[in-house]
């Protein structure tokens, strides 16, 4: 067989936000990565445009946020329509608006200072399993002369962040169970039209959605209750949008210019497995969902720094025994329930007449605090705590607090905050007990550039921190805190693999 055109250690498969903050968490573990692109340039159109609270929060452990700059404030939140507050313990509490062309900018020139090399303008056409490798081919589009050019390339692992039609998860036969859209709703950017900003308003026939943005252009949304789901090939006509606008809110926009036509369902689907092997999946390859309040963009993000790490350390041959198969154990949960969520919005957001008195019970229920910081918290991404065993601190699989260090942390020129220290994407040991403890020299055996020691001091005036000592996982959840020493040897051989021999 011929030499490919390409060898790597891992392929990632699409170039959007999961894939692009993928190829940058592999990269700074260290790991040879390519990414594949069908697109041959940046998005032209509007697409997922807000981050969460946990997203910023990941952001900014990898230093991205100054580059970011501060985005707008994406104003209040919603739960199925209904307004709700999105104000959590994060220093990022609520949503902010990046344009996702914005997004992928940051995160492309991110990944490729670090290494990464993305491929564009190639479509993924096949995938052969070896027991040690990976073989995609890819076909470019067609030349001056008329032929399409085939690329060949082999790689430890595949990673698919394809989107909802994933070709990686179909060629690779994963299960994809779930349900299609039964209900719909119609979007499209229209310039030169004037109606009045409408957030979720409700009328007697379906729900409208208006807002006028940057530079004149209003984005209209639409479903009209009962409506059968277009079956049409591509986005919806604006023709179809508009006389859906007509029959829902009386006004007319057909005089309008669209410049861009889309439409989204409730359907609902999950991968039953996030791996098959060598091949995984992230992002919406993993799972369909309904867009709402950019849900779907922050989950696939948030996948990505979860696996980065990890198949880093597993091509490096520094993983411990389980380490990659903890991808599916912790995102796939994750990820079932942030569905479950979607789905109970959909049926608040897009239900008839029938669902008022629904709605008007858990509008009650918002105004409960307990309530409303629950579900604060899952949309903005904040609660998500992984599997920790019986007994561990209550810190160990959340993420880690953001505490401020002062002036004494290791040198006046150390990490500033407990998310600084994440930034080399190491694990992490801090330590604020201000003096070598037992600790420390039980985590000396993976300080050969798995893991760091912070020596910190709390920031003044700062909130009294919840632990002493804790290990952070390099996407920032707490793998041990204040417990025994074997007890954190177990978490390192666990989350770093084995001991460097003396």
């Amino acid at each position: 067989m011929s030499a490919p055109d390409i060898d790597t250690q891992v392929l990632v498969v699409g170039a959007g936000p999961a894939g692009l903050m993928l190829a940058g968490e592999l990269a700074l573990g260290g790991a040879d990565v390519v990414v594949l692109e069908r697109r041959t340039g940046p998005l032209t159109e509007s697409r997922a445009s807000t981050l969460h609270a946990r997203t910023m929060e990941l952001l900014d452990q990898r230093g991205l946020l100054e580059e970011l700059g501060t985005p707008p404030a994406g104003g209040p939140g919603h739960f199925g329509g209904t307004r709700l507050d999105l104000t959590t313990d994060s220093p990022y509490s609520g949503q902010w608006k990046v344009p996702q062309v914005r997004t992928e900018e940051l995160l492309e020139g991110w990944a490729t200072r670090l290494g990464a090399r993305v491929v564009k303008g190639h479509r993924l056409t096949d995938l052969r399993t070896a027991p040690h490798t990976v073989e995609a081919t890819a076909e470019a589009e067609p030349g001056p002369g008329g032929a399409a050019s085939a690329l060949r390339v082999r790689a430890a692992y595949v990673v698919g962040c394809d989107g909802e039609s994933s070709t990686v998860r179909g060629l690779a036969g994963f299960a994809f169970p779930g349900r299609d859209a039964t209900r719909e709703l119609l979007r499209a950017d229209v310039a030169d039209v004037q109606v009045p900003d409408r957030r979720f308003e409700r009328h007697p026939g379906g729900l409208a959605i208006s807002a006028r943005g940057p530079g004149g252009v209003t984005r209209v949304m639409v479903h009209e209750y009962g409506a059968p789901v277009g079956r049409e090939p591509g986005p919806p006509s604006f023709a179809r949008v508009a006389d859906t606008w007509r029959r829902v809110t009386g006004d007319d926009i057909g005089g309008g210019a669209p410049l861009w036509l889309n439409s989204f369902g409730d359907a609902l689907r999950q991968a039953s497995q996030y791996r098959r092997g060598r091949i995984l999946l992230a992002g919406d390859a993993a799972h369909h969902q309904m867009p709402v309040g950019g849900q779907a963009l922050n989950l696939g993000l948030q996948d990505a720094a979860n696996l980065g790490w990890k198949l880093a350390a597993e091509v490096r041959g520094t993983a411990g025994p389980g380490l990659l198969d903890s991808y599916h154990a912790e995102r796939h949960p994750a990820g079932r329930r942030v569905l479950d969520n979607i789905a109970a919005q959909a049926l608040l957001l897009l239900g008839g007449s029938g669902t008022e008195q629904v709605r008007s019970l858990f509008g009650e229920l918002l105004r409960e605090p307990r309530v409303r910081a629950h579900l604060a918290g899952t949309i903005a991404g904040v609660d998500v705590r992984y599997a920790a065993e019986p007994g561990a601190h209550r810190l160990v699989g959340a993420r880690v607090p953001y505490l401020r260090f002062g002036t004494g942390t290791d040198t006046a020129e150390g990490p500033g905050s407990s998310f600084a220290a994440l930034r080399p994407g190491r694990g992490v040991l801090v330590d604020l007990g201000g003096r070598p403890t037992p600790v420390l020299a039980a985590v000396a055996p993976w300080r050969d550039g798995r893991v760091d020691v912070v020596a910190a001091t709390p920031e003044p005036g700062c909130a009294a921190p919840e632990f002493t000592s804790a290990l952070l996982r390099p996407d920032g959840h707490v793998a041990w805190a204040d417990g025994t020493v074997p007890e954190l040897e177990e978490a390192l051989r666990r989350w770093f693999g084995p001991a460097a021999r003396r």
